[in-house]
C-alpha cells in the first residue's frame, strides 16, 4: 500500500500491531515518554512528508493521558507535512457527555471533537459511538463503524439456543441497538427501565417485555462499574430467564 503509515499510541499497542499485520505493513517508529513533570512527549521517528498517516489510539485506561498523547501525535504529523492524518479511535473519549442533561453541564464530547480538529485531524474512524449525533460535532469526515455483525456472528456460534432468546437492553437508551439485533436474529427484545438518583448508582429497575423460560442476552454499549449489567442480570433471573 503506497504512502500509508500507521502509528500506534500507547493505549492499545496489540490492536495497532494486529491492524498493521492484517494490512501487511510495519508500524511506524514513534517514541512516547513523559517528562518528570508528567508532560507527554512524542517523537515521530521517520519521515511522514506527503504520507497518508493513521494514528491508532483508544480512549480507554488512562483516558486523559491517552487523549493528550493522541492530540500531540496528530499535531506532530501535521506539522511534519503529512498529507492527511486519520485518527482511529475505537473507544471515543468523553462520548457519554454528549448533551446537556442538566443545567450548567458541559458537552465534553463536542469539546473533544473541537480539540481533534484543531490538532489537525482530517478524518476520524471510531466504533459504536455512544450517540450517533457525535458525528455532527465534527466538520471533518467521521466513520462510525458498527460491531453488530461481529455480535450477531458470536451469538449464532456460541449460544446454542439463540433462536429462543430475548435480546435485552439494560436501559431505555439502548432500545434502538437491541431492536436492530433482535430484528436481524428474528427474535424478541425487552428493555429495562432504570431510575438513577446519582451517577453510577441505580435506584430502581423495571423490566418491559417477557423473558420467562428464555435465554436473555444483555447488550450494552458502555460498561463503567458494571453495576447496571449486574442489577439487570439479577432482574432477569428473578423474572424467570434461564
Amino acid at each position: 500500500m503506497p504512502n500509508i503509515k500507521i502509528f500506534s499510541g500507547s493505549s492499545h499497542q496489540d490492536l495497532s500491531q494486529k491492524i498493521a499485520d492484517r494490512l501487511g505493513l510495519e508500524l511506524g517508529k514513534v517514541v512516547t515518554k513523559k517528562f518528570s513533570n508528567q508532560e507527554t512527549c512524542v517523537e515521530i521517528g521517520e519521515s511522514v512528508r506527503g504520507e497518508d498517516v493513521y494514528i491508532v489510539q483508544s480512549g480507554c485506561g488512562e483516558i486523559n493521558d491517552n487523549l493528550m498523547e493522541l492530540l500531540i501525535m496528530i499535531n506532530a504529523c501535521k506539522i511534519a507535512s503529512a498529507s492527511r492524518v486519520t485518527a482511529v479511535i475505537p473507544c471515543f473519549p468523553y462520548a457519554r457527555q454528549d448533551k446537556k442533561d442538566k443545567s450548567r453541564a458541559p458537552i465534553s464530547a463536542k469539546l473533544v471533537a473541537n480539540m481533534l480538529s484543531v490538532a489537525g485531524a482530517d478524518h476520524i474512524i471510531t466504533m459504536d459511538l455512544h450517540a450517533s449525533q457525535i458525528q455532527g460535532f465534527f466538520d471533518i469526515p467521521v466513520d462510525n463503524l458498527y460491531a453488530e455483525p461481529a455480535v450477531l456472528k458470536w451469538i449464532r456460534e456460541n449460544i446454542s439456543e439463540w433462536r429462543n432468546c430475548t435480546i435485552v437492553s439494560p436501559d431505555a437508551g439502548g432500545a434502538k441497538r437491541v431492536t436492530s439485533i433482535a430484528d436481524r436474529l428474528n427474535v424478541d427484545f425487552a428493555l429495562i427501565h432504570k431510575e438513577r438518583k446519582k451517577a453510577n448508582e441505580v435506584d430502581r429497575m423495571v423490566l418491559v417485555g417477557d423473558v420467562k423460560d428464555r435465554v436473555a442476552i444483555l447488550v450494552d454499549d458502555m460498561a463503567d462499574t458494571c453495576g447496571t449489567i449486574c442489577h439487570a442480570a439479577d432482574k432477569l433471573l428473578s423474572a424467570g430467564a434461564t
